[in-house]
């Protein structure tokens, strides 16, 4: 996965966000490409998040 500065997190627009009300803050999980996707989904899945965070990961990542 690419790094991802806190400065570039913070100035990544909200919709590259797959929980945008969150961004750029803690569980909103940054998506702008495939490799941060995967990761994502990953963390979604070990931090139990709700079924609501997961699809809205999974909508974001059609595609990539």
């Amino acid at each position: 996965m690419a790094k991802l500065s806190k400065g570039a997190r913070a100035s990544l627009p909200k919709s590259s966000f797959a929980v945008p009300g969150k961004a750029p803050g803690s569980g909103s999980y940054p998506v702008p490409d495939a490799s941060h996707c995967r990761a994502a989904k990953g963390l979604a899945g070990m931090h139990h998040a709700s079924n609501s965070v997961k699809a809205a990961i999974n909508s974001k990542c059609k595609g990539k």
